[in-house]
């Protein structure tokens, strides 16, 4: 039956990049600069049409989705915290969002993490004393103030945050379906309940996963496909195949600063 599973669930990474449609909600694993499914956004912008009016759902943006900003792709993104790490400002976002071109649903870990909870749950929303006491709630209408039935307590109301389909890089996939990620697991495990279609890009294709301390295996039938795609998460990392690229993107920031986003978008897309 194993041997099965593989050959069924394992794709091609064009198959993959057409499990998208405008106007979905896009969830990109990873977390900062390490193990962002780069592989996967570069098939996506090889894409014609490539997909429109996305709304792009991370723990925290990088790289991966200043390139669909970038690439005109979004209509809006929720996320903690959009940026490139040490490397400074993301640029296509940075200049999206003061141009209007983005629409940025303001979200912290917190509302984050009660979205997803609710959405797992089957829930419309999760309470929370979160953001009680901030001026967080006046840029979200759509968190509501609810009453605690038990204390009376008020609590806000976080709406569960719905995906279409979720895309993770993992170190290796086995013949039955399981997934291999390495112990930075920004929200991918809550992706895999959350998002209606999983797919993950694997480094490489194993007979048997095998569990280790280096890592979480994420069970079959967690991610729905597969695809075989090495250096998936390159320029950033994924310990311990490889480390962070950083001229490479010091060369995206230095393009991007020069007006010069087309030029460093077509060039990437043909490595």
């Amino acid at each position: 039956m194993g041997e099965n599973l593989i050959s069924e669930n394992l794709v091609s990474i064009e198959e993959a990049a057409d499990l998208v449609s405008d106007g979905q909600t896009l969830a990109l694993g990873g977390m900062t600069l390490y193990r962002r499914p780069i592989g996967f956004v570069k098939a996506l912008l090889r894409r014609s049409p490539r997909p429109r009016n996305l709304t792009l759902l991370s723990f925290t943006g990088s790289m991966e989705s200043d390139l669909l900003i970038g690439a005109g792709c979004v209509r809006q993104l929720r996320s903690a915290y959009f940026g490139l790490e040490s490397f400074g400002l993301a640029p296509m976002f940075t200049q999206s969002v003061q141009s209007g071109g983005v629409k940025v649903i303001e979200e912290t870990e917190a509302s984050i993490v009660m979205g997803l909870r609710a959405a797992i749950a089957g829930v419309g929303f999760m309470p929370s004393r979160a953001w009680l006491g901030t001026d967080l709630p006046s840029l979200r209408p759509d968190v509501k103030t609810v009453t605690d039935p038990y204390n009376d307590d008020e609590l806000l109301a976080f709406p569960a945050i719905p995906c279409d389909v979720a895309v993770i890089h993992g170190l290796a996939g086995d013949k039955h379906g399981n997934v291999l990620i390495n112990n930075n697991l920004g929200i991918d495990m809550e992706l895999v309940y959350v998002a209606d279609t999983v797919l993950a890009t694997v480094e490489a294709l194993v007979d048997e996963l095998r569990p280790t301390t280096e890592g979480v295996i994420i069970p079959y039938p967690g991610c729905d496909m597969l695809a075989h795609l090495p250096a998936g998460a390159a320029p950033t990392s994924c310990y311990p195949w490889y480390p962070v690229d950083g001229g490479t993107i010091l060369k995206y920031i230095e393009a991007c600063n020069s007006g010069c986003f087309a030029e460093f978008l077509d060039d990437f897309l043909q490595q």
